[in-house]
């Protein structure tokens, strides 16, 4: 099925340095000295963190349905609860995180909209943070969020985000193979996570069917995805491109690395490009004047 997938993309990773985004003068890369070794491309390297993060892919892999969360209401609820009917979408996210998680969501949420299925009648959606320490109400506020900007809030029976200790946490990002490391936020405190991004169709038993990579989805894919998860067919393996969330502090890591800075540098080439666009405008303007003065003269 997912075979026909275009996945985007030359390199291995595309890396968001989420803290970073807007509060550090842009730059495609970072080197410290004495980093460059002889033979070797330095900056082709991903930092040691991320060795840590990446999405193996365990098609067919049981979820354990007995893990217990807490919903976006405050009701205690088991991952069990959301299956025996209808197939899911799951993602592991956390809700404060900087930039990467709610671009998967917001993917996700656009995706949906061009689905001709309904949230909560034909499949759940269903989110776990990553963080032990976010709470219900981290989880209804990003719930309110997303059930707006799909626009139908008559389908949020259909959306659940998930909250809980790291025991069940842990057990499902086990099951899922995603993995994930605590890092340092800009105040130098453990608040924030080095992960990368991915979706999962998960049959109506529980069992993973299908991943989807990155923060853009195909709705055709993913409406695929869906119909086969509802008849517990499990898909194919993806290409393993992965976009990561990670914030590199050029003075605590040695290595270098190529940054994906997209918000800074699309708003640059947008001024560049307006910019441009006004000279242009300008010049043509101000040489139809001159050739109209001209042509008074001369008539005149």
């Amino acid at each position: 099925m997912m075979n026909r997938r275009t996945i985007r993309g030359g390199w291995r990773a595309a890396i968001f340095g989420c803290a970073l985004l807007l509060a550090a003068p842009l730059f495609s890369q970072v080197s410290g000295y004495g980093d460059k070794q002889e033979g070797q491309n330095v900056g082709d390297e991903l930092p040691e963190v991320l060795n840590k993060v990446g999405i193996s892919q365990h098609l067919n892999q049981q979820l354990p349905l007995d893990a217990q969360f807490v919903d976006d209401t405050g009701k205690t609820v088991t991952l069990g609860d959301y299956f025996g009917k209808k197939p899911a979408i799951l993602s592991l996210v956390y809700y404060n995180c900087p930039m990467l998680c709610s671009e998967t969501m917001n993917g996700l949420t656009s995706s949906l909209m061009m689905v001709n299925l309904t949230p909560g009648k034909d499949f759940n959606i269903i989110f776990i943070s990553i963080d032990p320490t976010e709470t219900p109400a981290d989880a209804a506020k990003k719930k309110a969020l997303y059930v707006k900007r799909y626009g139908k809030p008559e389908t949020a029976n259909g959306w659940h985000f998930l909250t809980g200790k790291s025991p069940a946490i842990a057990a499902v990002s086990k099951a899922v193979g995603f993995g994930y490391v605590p890092t340092s936020g800009p105040d130098g405190k453990m608040t924030q996570f080095a992960h990368a991004a991915s979706i999962e169709v998960v049959t109506t038993d529980g069992r993973l069917a299908q991943y989807y990579l990155g923060v853009e989805y195909s709705p055709n894919d993913l409406l695929l995805g869906l119909v086969e998860g509802s008849g517990n067919k499990i898909g194919s393996p993806v290409a393993n491109i992965l976009t990561y969330c990670y914030r590199y502090d050029p003075q605590r890591n040695k290595h270098s690395l190529v940054v994906a800075r997209v918000v800074q540098l699309g708003g640059m080439v947008t001024m560049a490009w307006l910019g441009g666009f006004m000279f242009l405008m300008f010049r043509k303007d101000l040489r139809r004047a001159r050739t109209s003065d001209l042509t008074k003269k001369e008539n005149g």
